[in-house]
């Protein structure tokens, strides 16, 4: 058991970030290898969180100037953080108030491969007949662009969508450059999947057990490495060959998990 907990870590770390869906891939991988980890959800949030601390690492510096900028009354780290507030509420309140009808309804590997399938296609689209790039970076977006990206990222509550997927390809739309909407995409991820794991733990309140602590420790650590590792390498890869390789790898996964299950 201890082998496929250090497995799904680093599919936690390795996915997080990128628009393949890290929860669609923890649903499918998990019940593909049947793991039975400890209860009430515990597993997923520590290695979730893993990954919140990888990111945090990466941009420490960036996101100690911007607080020091906050701190300090600078107007463009002010308009900045106001941004990422602006982007983050849609996703928070609706999760909040769908999180058991998409629990019960949505969660299970037919709708993620199905998810995956779907926002594949989609990237593929709009990596084609995307519109021109305004905006070079990610500070500079106007306060109601910030917004509608946060709009984009409620697709995200559908297992399987992509939290940076549906964030980038929304920012992508917006006339946002790939860079730019890549790294709005992690820094969002900072408060959303803080405010995500608070929610999932006050949620799991009475259930959340460290029985198996050696497993959660294992997850965590390898989800914490794999991000590292991951999202440093992640910003060129994108420049360089753009999200087209995700698209593909995302089809081919659902079709493939639509294959497993019907056989």
């Amino acid at each position: 058991m201890l082998w496929i907990a250090i497995l799904l870590g680093i599919i936690e770390g390795m996915t997080e970030f990128l628009p393949v869906s890290s929860t669609g891939h923890l649903i499918l991988f998990g019940d593909l290898l049947g793991f039975q980890g400890p209860k009430g959800k515990t597993f997923e949030i520590v290695i979730q969180l893993g990954a919140i601390l990888a990111i945090c690492w990466i941009y420490r510096e960036k996101i100690l100037l911007i607080t020091k900028g906050v701190v300090l009354r600078k107007s463009d780290d002010i308009r900045f953080a106001g941004g990422i507030i602006l982007a983050f509420l849609p996703a928070i309140f609706l999760g909040a108030v769908l999180h058991e009808f998409i629990k019960e309804k949505l969660f299970n590997p037919f709708n993620v491969s199905i998810a995956l399938i779907i926002g594949g296609i989609v990237i593929l689209i709009v990596e084609r007949y995307k519109p021109n790039a305004v905006y070079k970076k990610m500070e500079e977006l106007p306060l109601p662009l910030y917004l509608k990206i946060g709009l984009c990222q409620c697709l995200a509550l559908i297992p399987g969508t992509s939290r940076s997927g549906a964030t980038i390809i929304g920012a992508l739309l917006l006339g946002v450059e790939r860079k730019a909407a890549a790294e709005f995409s992690f820094f969002l991820a900072i408060p959303t999947m803080f405010a995500a794991t608070v929610f999932q733990i006050y949620s799991n309140r009475h259930e959340l057990d460290f029985d198996g602590i050696q497993l959660v420790i294992a997850g965590f650590i390898m989800a914490f490495i794999s991000a590292l590792l991951v999202v440093r390498i992640a910003i060129g890869y994108i420049e360089r060959h753009g999200f087209a390789p995700f698209a593909y790898y995302r089809i081919i996964l659902g079709a493939l998990m639509l294959f497993i299950l019907h056989s």
